[in-house]
């Protein structure tokens, strides 16, 4: 196997060892881009060639696993009976409990453990916040149009699915396909006229009905709407939910008794107008997120808590690997934070605890990787940046993102607001600053804006020291530069403002917290937890099961009565009460069919436990049922009376099934067939 990817790994290397030259020698940013798509596109063919070599048991039967997902109603295409729409989905009953408790770990993982303090914010947001955060301007994707139908494409998925059909007719000779080849590599750097151009050389048709394309266009993917009747107040359905937590801070630290650091956290609702929803619940135009917003003293990145989790063995594909040809590594998590591969120990608990979590609602671990960001896919103001990723039959795919993103959000919205979105910290002694300001010419400024000139000189007189060395850069180069302020634009030249910088003395430091971002797509998790616990019993390929972990199996129990004798009803109910007041969610199957079909049944929906009403529970006393373990589907025998606080405890893990086995007797058969 390795002889085979030894020529790919050299290729990537290769490719990676250019791009650090072309960075020591200071080349274009057009350049560097080109070199980081060729980049990509050999890490891609390495890691592409690696799943295929992989073992074929390890990859699951999607066409089984979809069509019992469809069957047992976890989840559908919302809108089905009007024909359904693309990246809407609908969840069933048993989707609806599996993914209420795949929330309640992340809840106990995350909130309650951690005390971090939960908010609920409106997903209706407006214009501004979203104008400020760049989402209005750069959250976009470029699109196609059917010109006779007007069903749309995204372009560069229409244009590599184009030219790779082109590559593979006889025809095509090899530097054709080598011209190709490279357009490929080069998909993500395009502009939108260069993408244009590309469409009409290659004579892209629309993939349906053959028709001509529009030219693309830039396609913004928020949901726009108006809040009010009016109209006059514009807005977006939120396309995160992290922008509550940032605009709440001040409250939060408050609410905080203004220390740091402090966690808030989110679960919601969010939205993007795919262009192209496509597999199932991976990529989708609604989905539920779950999100925390860690704040942190910039100068202080150290998590208490981090040796409980640095001894964890994690699979991770560090920058570095990924540019040199080499294969993700396990690590032990303390020492990936100790030699600087993780960047530092606050954003490496959260990545323990990522790991932790993921693996107690059931992905599997050898399934499992953190693959860091590499620099071109990181936003400039970003420390580091890490992907949790799945294997799953669509190839590895995020499904959770832990990001350190500096000050950067806080500092944008307090530049917008006018409000400062700081922590106080009281020093031991007074401290000397350098300070940074904006110095405005107010008679310059006044008469070139008169009555506007107000808001310009509040916003001058708040921009933070980053914002202004960026701008002075372009007041010494250029004599000039450009601000937006409450939607408008202003243009300052050198005779209207300039930079002073003086020292003053403190005796409370303000700080603008750092913020580590995990960012979790429930919906994702949920595919990965279907693929990674879905089974087939050996020596019978037509039943199928999950083996959800007790924590997140839909339902803890079912409860079957033999067969339909009025005589086993009351144990039944006796049995659903008990477990109604201890809070075990279970279900009733008295339907007709054999006892093994019924059991066939509740494990295609991942039912942990199975308990069996029969003869031997009328006739015997004390009365006993039979208790199945799912997954093993071997069975005890306990009196009535102790099997829901048995499945209780089996259900939240503080007993296992193999301590159950060693403290009730094993079930061999029913010893009695009738009312004695």
């Amino acid at each position: 196997m390795e002889a085979a990817l030894a020529p790919l790994r050299a290729a990537v290397k290769q490719q990676g060892d250019l791009v650090d030259q072309m960075k020591a020698q200071g080349v274009s940013e057009v350049e560097l881009g080109k070199a980081m798509a060729e980049l990509k596109a050999r890490k891609k063919a390495l890691e592409a060639k690696e799943l295929a070599m992989q073992a074929k048991e390890d990859t699951v039967d999607r066409v089984k696993l979809e069509d019992t997902l469809k069957r047992k109603f976890f989840y559908c295409q919302a809108f089905a009976i009007y024909g359904g729409v693309s990246g809407l989905y609908d969840f069933g009953p048993v989707g609806c409990a599996l993914k209420c408790n795949i929330l309640q770990v992340w809840r106990n993982v995350f909130i309650h453990q951690e005390q971090v303090l939960e908010i609920d914010c409106t997903m209706l947001t407006p214009e501004p916040v979203l104008k400020t955060s760049g989402h209005v301007d750069k959250f976009a994707d470029y699109m196609v149009k059917d010109s006779q139908t007007g069903d749309c494409f995204r372009a560069d998925h229409l244009l590599k699915a184009n030219l790779k059909k082109l590559m593979s007719e006889k025809d095509c000779s090899p530097e054709k396909a080598a011209e190709m080849e490279d357009v490929i590599t080069q998909m993500d750097n395009y502009t939108q006229k260069e993408l244009g151009d590309l469409f009409k050389k290659y004579n892209v048709k629309s993939p349906a009905t053959g028709n001509d394309l529009t030219p693309p266009i830039s396609f913004n993917l928020m949901f726009q709407t108006s809040i009010g009747p009016g109209g006059n107040t514009p807005g977006y359905l939120r396309p995160e939910t992290a922008q509550g937590m940032f605009l709440n801070f001040k409250r939060l630290l408050e609410f905080n008794q203004g220390r740091l650091p402090f966690g808030a956290a989110q679960i919601g609702n969010s939205f993007r107008n795919e262009i192209s929803p496509r597999s199932g619940l991976i990529r989708v135009r609604e989905f539920t997120m779950a999100e925390i917003e860690y704040f942190v003293d910039p100068n202080d990145k150290v998590h208490p808590k981090f040796p409980l989790l640095a001894d964890l063995e994690i699979l991770l594909f560090s920058s570095k690997a990924q540019t040199s040809g080499q294969s993700a590594r396990v690590m032990r998590l303390g020492d990936a934070v100790e030699q600087g591969i993780i960047n530092n120990s606050v954003l490496g608990y959260y990545i323990g605890k990522i790991y932790v979590y993921l693996l107690k609602v059931g992905l599997s671990k050898d399934k499992v990787r953190f693959r860091q960001h590499m620099e071109n896919e990181m936003a400039h103001y970003a420390c580091d940046c890490w992907d949790a990723e799945s294997l799953t039959s669509y190839g590895w795919i995020e499904i959770v993102g832990c990001a350190d993103r500096s000050c950067y959000d806080l500092t944008c919205h307090s530049r917008a607001t006018g409000v400062a979105l700081v922590a106080e910290k009281p020093l031991k002694e007074p401290k000397v600053v350098n300070v940074v300001k904006f110095e405005a010419n107010k008679g310059a400024v006044g008469m070139a804006y008169k009555k506007e000139a107000k808001p310009l000189m509040e916003f001058l007189e708040r921009c933070d020291e980053c914002f202004i060395s960026d701008h002075e850069k372009l007041l010494n180069e250029k004599g000039e530069f450009d601000v937006e302020v409450d939607g408008k634009t202003f243009h300052l030249t050198k005779d209207m403002v300039s930079v002073k910088r003086f020292q003053k003395t403190i005796h409370v430091e303000e700080i603008v917290p750092n913020v580590i971002e995990p960012s979790f797509g429930i919906g994702r998790i949920m595919y990965s937890i279907f693929e990674h616990t879905f089974h087939t019993r050996p020596g019978d390929e037509q039943r199928t099961y999950f083996s959800f972990p007790a924590s997140v199996a839909p339902y803890k129990c079912v409860i079957l009565p033999l067969s339909q004798n009025p005589e086993f009803m009351p144990f039944v109910q006796q049995l659903s009460d008990e477990m109604t007041k201890l809070g075990v969610s279970h279900k009733v199957d008295d339907s007709s069919g054999s006892i093994g079909r019924r059991y066939a049944r509740a494990d295609e929906i991942g039912v942990l436990l199975g308990t069996t009403i029969d003869f031997d529970t009328v006739n015997k006393s004390p009365h006993t049922a039979t208790l199945r373990d799912r997954d093993s589907m071997r069975q005890i025998r306990v009196e009535i009376a102790e099997l829901p606080p048995l499945v209780r405890d089996l259900s939240n893990g503080s007993m296992t099934w193999a301590e159950a086995e060693s403290k009730y007797p094993i079930f061999e058969g029913q010893e009695t067939s009738k009312k004695e």
